[in-house]
This record gives C-alpha cells, structure tokens and sequence, in this order.
C-alpha cells in the first residue's frame, strides 16, 4: 500500500507551513504531499492568511525536498488554460527531477469562480474542456522533439505548437482522474489517467467506482491499447489521536459548516485507520492519500508514521 499525504492550504496556511509540513512528510518515510488547488476557504473561516497557488507552491516544495512525490488533488481545469499548464507542470516535473503528478478535474466549487473573476460555465461544458483539456496535455507531452502540435476542439485550438519544455517523466507526469461521477469521470480515467481516486467516501461506495471505472476500461479497450492497468486509489480523511480525546480534538473542524459534500472519516485510534486501509486493499486499493486537516499539527502526522505505516505492507 503507497501512502501520501493530502492537504488543504486554502483552509489556513503559509508557504512556510506547507514546506515544514511537506519535510516531516518525506523524514517520516510517507510517499508524497499532495494539495488541493483552491483559491479560496469553503466555510466562514477566511483560512488566513489566505490562499496560495497550488503549482507556484509545488514549484517551491520541488526544489526543497529529495524523494516525495509532489501534486495536486485536484487542479481545476477552469483555472489554467492547458497549454500553459502543461508547460507549467513539465517545468515543475524537471525542477523537481521527476516527481510531479497532475490530479485535474471539471471543477465545482463556484464560489471561488465569482470571487476571483473565474468563468464557471454549466457543469456539462466543464467536462468538455476537462476532456479537450486531457487530450491537449498529454499530445504536448507525448510529442516528439522537433515536430510540432496542432488541436481543434470546442473550446481550445493550439496550431503548430512546439510541445516544450518536455518533463522528465515520459510521455509525462502521471495523471489522477477523480471524483463520484458515474459517467463520463470513469471514461476520462480510462482514456487518460495512470490513477483513479475515489475521494473520502466509504468502501462501499468506493467499490462502486472502482466498478464503473474498471467498466469503462473494458469499454475503451484498455488494456488491448498496452496501456498499464490503472492506479485505484482512495482518499480517507483522518482525525487519529492516542486518546479518544486526542482524536475528537483533531475532528472539530470536521464538524464546521462547509461547502463540501459528506464524508466517511476515520476518528479514532491508528488500529482503526490500519483497519480502514486493510478493507480499501481488499477491493484492489493499493493507494491513500490520508487528509489531514491542521497544517500546523506535526504531531499528526509523526503519529501515523509511526504507529500505522509500519503495519502496512509495502507503505515508504
């Protein structure tokens, strides 16, 4: 089981938070720091002292750290226009020497579209340019050196582009598909990911996406392409604590107002997440990202190091 870490800034914290917080992640031996990309607090809180940008910050953290893998989960393909972002993560690919991973997605959190002057069209045209957004990302990346690329679609057209930088990783950094989408989510994975990630959710639920997505990979003859198997992995958020007390302290903030759909977390003790893991393996998980909510709550994290990576077969 591979372990990462996933974050949220835009709930409160400094460049200089994530990059103590990202070196205790890669000392305490997990696989990676991965963020959310969000530009504004999904409750009252304002999350002081405000937002930072995901890719400038993993930028930063790529130069400051050796072995972790570094990304997001997830972009949001309204923000960047994706010929600049694949030139953004093929230079935050090289900086790092190859560590980057690229989650994207549709998209869903208005508010922060009307907060910042960000179009946020209906919801079926930003699966549109998500899907155009794929295509364009990896034919950049893909292209030979010294020839050119040229797209047409909907939303985005690049005519004679000369696909650089190129990344490290080849034909490029891998790309996380995620989300509760029954439909055209399971499809993009299977055209265009490495990993599928059902985001904090139950084990019942995740098996149901783990299904369809595994549907949509017969479907688009995966397999049959020489393309690898995909990456199934889920996110759980964790509040763990050697008390019950300790535990509750670290789920307060799961209980404010947020725009955020419900959750299934794990409160409790590390026996606990080690058997939340233990059954997320079972049905072909062989990855988690662990949310922890405080940025500032080193403790947390050196508590899982500890005690329940040690327990888990194949954990860094």
């Amino acid at each position: 089981m591979r372990v990462s870490v996933f974050t949220e800034p835009h709930r409160g914290a400094s460049y200089d938070d994530q990059l103590r917080f990202a070196r205790l992640v890669e000392a305490a031996g997990y696989e990676g720091f991965l963020r959310a990309d969000h530009y504004q607090a999904m409750g009252d809180d304002p999350g002081l002292p405000g937002p930072t940008d995901a890719w400038l910050t993993l930028a930063a953290l790529a130069r400051e750290t050796e072995r972790i893998r570094l990304g997001t989960l997830v972009t949001s393909a309204t923000f960047r226009l994706p010929g600049p972002l694949a030139v953004m993560v093929a230079q935050v690919d090289q900086m790092s020497g190859g560590r980057i991973e690229l989650g994207i997605g549709a998209g869903w959190y208005a508010r922060e579209h009307t907060s910042y002057g960000i179009p946020f069209p209906a919801i079926g045209e930003r699966f549109d340019r998500l899907a155009e957004q794929l295509e364009v990302l990896t034919g950049l990346w893909s292209t030979p050196l010294g020839e050119t690329y040229s797209f047409t679609g909907d939303h985005y057209q690049l005519v004679d582009a000369p696909a650089l930088p190129k990344p490290v990783q080849v034909p490029g950094p891998p790309i996380i598909v995620g989300g509760r989408g029954p439909k055209r989510t399971p499809d993009l994975a299977a055209r265009y990911a490495t990993e599928f990630n059902m985001p904090f959710k139950s084990v019942a639920e995740t098996s149901g996406a783990y299904d369809r997505v595994r549907e949509a990979c017969a479907r688009t003859a995966r397999a049959e392409s020489g393309r690898p198997p995909l990456v199934l992995s889920a996110g759980i958020v964790v509040a763990i604590g050697r008390t019950d007390a300790e535990a509750q302290r670290r789920a307060a903030p799961l209980h404010e107002k947020s725009a955020l759909p419900p959750e299934d977390p794990v409160v409790g003790s590390p026996a606990q997440l080690v058997q939340r893991i233990g059954e997320f393996a079972e049905i072909g998980t062989t990855r988690v990202h662990l949310r922890m909510t405080d940025l500032s709550d080193l403790d947390h994290l050196e508590l899982i190091a500890a005690e329940v990576l040690p327990q888990l077969d194949g954990a860094r």
